[in-house]
């Protein structure tokens, strides 16, 4: 076994060829073993073990810089910088983070788990180095290289920067990572021998000499057109993605990302280009293990589903539930159409995709174009549903703001994984989707506390003109009643004594019913709500200030939320009908960022458990101070 003596990148220089190939079978025996048991990001990890292999023999981290956008193809980046044992808790308290992370190691610069960022970062790093005349060719070794590709090039941030690093001719390696998730070029010969010559510093000195020395020759401007056009043209049959050099970033490949030589001699070349170079290299996702190359998209995320008991049935999801939903509306309102950003399946549009192919749109990591296209859409009288996880959405707020509710039009986003996800940690944690909505004037947000609402809800939202939204977490709470609101309306779940008055969001009410049943007698004084709906009922708001305490619970955060809203709503409502203001607390989700644990137990930690939640509900009930849970500290540092 190799891959146990290998604690540094430094440890690799003295491999040979044949060793490395030995070692990448052995972490791709190490990740699937892993991932199989913890779950995590399969398929684009198996993909770049040779690639990441070359990168760490060619570079030297992290004196060389390092960025990796998706952060989710950085498995064999930990495994070759001293993390091989964190695997054991992959994405558990405690053990690494499924994405780069700048707490767990020096080699981790960015936390890009939100993609199309690197490239950004990549300029900004490039600028400050060579300021410090610590950038290769301007005084100083290091080198800038950000790995990019499974689907981040489909976002536009990295347009953005890479028109910059052209204009600026900054120096960076760029590594497209390209396994078919954005374009997939044809390798050949001709195409690899091309690569190499162009690369060749002879080469490229002799033909700027020969570009100087034809047009002073004879006939030389007619040679010169005719040579500089042949070679136009071959450069666009065997290389099409000259894009990148019209932005005045040098482009080399496809080159094979599973041949560690070849990888090597090109990487090295150009690492040498003083300028911006993007480095095109294809992999293959899921290599060397069949499951993950049949069936990329179930691969993406990997995880074994749970055993069942014979007489057990597997809950619907709330995904689940949109997507049957949204299909069955679709069939009768052809004016239903579907947009995500690279999250078809995780979002439960595949079924409808399948079902309506023209009426699915799928934009790639875009979340920005995504939500001005629905925009246009509802102008031109469709009704555009926008399904995307909660974190992703705050990438297209200023769409969502000024594009969807300044024009107020009928866009109705959906957003999956909101609350508190816990695997994936703080970039993924939905806790901000309510405060931007209810930021944005004329936008009503759908919170389900349970499957059957979905139906409801999802109808009731396509039957508004203005914009909506309907969130739900990534797992189902406990069951409550299976009783479904109506409309705009909240719904009353127990009745108290007019004593508390317990105002719960979506998950939050199951967990607020479930602390009721740990309050023995005292549940008795404690009325409970079904928010459902915000801007809150105002029949709702009207009961709650016949009570002597109001609580709100969310799994959102709780600065300028659905609480504040809520109290605010109470204060106004108590100010028109001239009524004492009751005592209230807001409870929710802390402005802190959450590392990656499991979901109840993160909940557990911040007291929105069901036991948390009666605890505050007796201190509330008692009259006693609310007291702050302090959460563990996550430094976070990296130094130049």
């Amino acid at each position: 076994m190799i891959l146990p003596s290998i604690e540094t990148p430094a440890d690799l220089r003295d491999l040979s060829y044949r060793e490395l190939n030995k070692l990448s079978a052995e972490i791709r025996e190490f990740i699937i073993s892993t991932v199989k048991t913890t779950g995590g990001h399969l398929g684009s990890n198996l993909g770049v073990v040779e690639l990441t292999l070359a990168l760490h023999r060619v570079f030297e981290s992290p004196r060389d810089i390092l960025l990796w956008d998706t952060g989710h193809q950085a498995y064999v980046h930990k495994l070759l910088t001293g993390r091989r044992y964190g695997f054991k808790g992959l994405r558990q308290r405690g053990g690494l983070s499924g994405y780069p992370n700048r707490s767990e190691s020096q080699h981790d610069w960015i936390e890009s788990s939100h993609a199309s960022t690197a490239l950004s970062y990549a300029h900004g790093l490039s600028v400050a180095l060579e300021q410090r005349k610590e950038l290769v060719g301007h005084g100083g070794q290091r080198h800038v290289v950000a790995i990019v590709g499974d689907g981040s090039l489909t976002g536009g941030m990295a347009y953005e920067a890479l028109n910059n690093l052209g204009v600026t001719n900054q120096r960076v390696v760029i590594v497209l990572n390209d396994n078919g998730r954005s374009y997939a070029p044809t390798i050949s010969k001709l195409s690899t021998s091309l690569t190499t010559l162009r690369l060749n510093k002879t080469y490229l000195t002799l033909r700027e000499r020969f570009r100087r020395l034809i047009p002073r020759l004879p006939g030389g401007k007619a040679a010169y057109i005719g040579i500089d056009g042949f070679t136009s043209v071959v450069r666009e049959m065997v290389t099409p993605h000259t894009f990148f050099e019209n932005l005045g970033v040098r482009y080399i490949g496809p080159i094979d990302g599973h041949n560690i030589r070849q990888l090597e001699t090109v990487i090295k070349n150009a690492s040498q280009w003083d300028g911006p170079i993007v480095v095109h290299v294809l992999t293959e996702k899921g290599r060397g293990y069949e499951p993950a190359t049949n069936d990329t998209l179930k691969m993406h995320d990997y995880k074994l589903p749970p055993r069942l008991n014979d007489e057990d049935v597997a809950p619907q999801s709330f995904t689940q539930a949109f997507s049957d939903s949204l299909i069955a509306l679709a069939s009768a309102d052809d004016r239903i159409v579907a947009i995500t950003a690279a999250m078809a399946g995780p979002t439960g549009l595949l079924g409808f995709q399948e079902r309506f192919p023209t009426r699915f749109f799928d934009v790639g990591i875009a979340e920005q174009h995504a939500v001005t296209a629905a925009a246009g859409m509802a102008m031109g009288g469709l009704k555009p549903v926008v399904a995307i996880y909660s974190t992703f959405f705050s990438r297209a707020f200023d769409q969502a703001n000024l594009d969807v509710g300044l024009l107020n039009l009928p866009v109705l986003f959906v957003f999956d994984r909101a609350g508190i996800t816990g695997d994936d940690g703080p970039s993924h944690h939905g806790v901000l989707d309510i405060a931007l909505c209810l930021a944005i004037p004329n936008m009503t947000i759908f919170a389900p506390s349970c499957v059957e609402e979905i139906p409801e809800m999802l109808a009731t939202a396509l039957s508004m003109s203005t914009p909506t939204a309907i969130r739900f977490p990534k797992t189902l709470p406990q069951p409550l009643d299976k009783q479904i609101g109506e409309g705009l309306r909240a719904r009353e779940i127990v009745r108290g004594d007019g004593s508390l008055c317990v105002l719960a969001v979506g998950k939050m009410t199951p967990n607020s019913y479930r602390a009721l049943e740990l309050m023995g007698s005292e549940r008795t004084r404690v009325t409970l709500y079904d928010v459902r709906v915000l801007p809150p009922d105002v029949a709702m708001i009207d009961d709650a200030l016949t009570h002597d305490r109001i609580i709100t619970v969310e799994d959102g955060t709780r600065h300028g939320g659905a609480g504040t809203l809520m109290v605010s709503a109470v204060r106004n409502r108590a100010q028109e009908l001239e009524r004492p203001f009751p005592s209230t607390r807001i409870l929710g989700v802390p402005r802190a960022y959450l590392e990656h644990h499991q979901p109840d137990a993160l909940l557990a930690e911040i007291g929105l458990d069901p036991e948390g939640l009666a605890a505050a509900f007796a201190r509330l009930l008692d009259d006693q101070p609310e007291f702050p849970r302090v959460l563990p500290e996550s430094p976070r540092s990296n130094f130049l």
